[in-house]
């Protein structure tokens, strides 16, 4: 009976709705500020319709996804980057 158990669980951490959470890769890489002159990286957080992406798709933490948004915003203001998709 216990053994069974031991199985259950097993199964639910392999289970494909139990994903690996992400890491938020300004946290790793330990940026304090997102710079917005950076227009090739904060694309990779724009989508191709020009929306920036959400946190559950990029794995950013709550904090560097406002700044994140901040620099995108100022780089569009500036021209560095798109505010729709052509």
């Amino acid at each position: 009976m216990a053994d069974d158990n031991l199985q259950d669980d097993d199964a639910l951490s392999t289970s494909p709705y139990h994903r690996k959470r992400r890491i938020c890769a300004f946290c790793v890489e330990k940026v304090d500020h997102i710079d917005y002159k950076q227009h090739e990286m904060l694309r990779r957080y724009v989508t191709e319709h020009g929306r920036i992406r959400p946190r559950r798709q990029t794995g950013t933490c709550a904090r560097h996804q406002r700044s994140l948004a901040a620099a995108v915003k100022r780089a569009r203001h500036l021209a560095l980057l798109p505010f729709v998709a052509d």
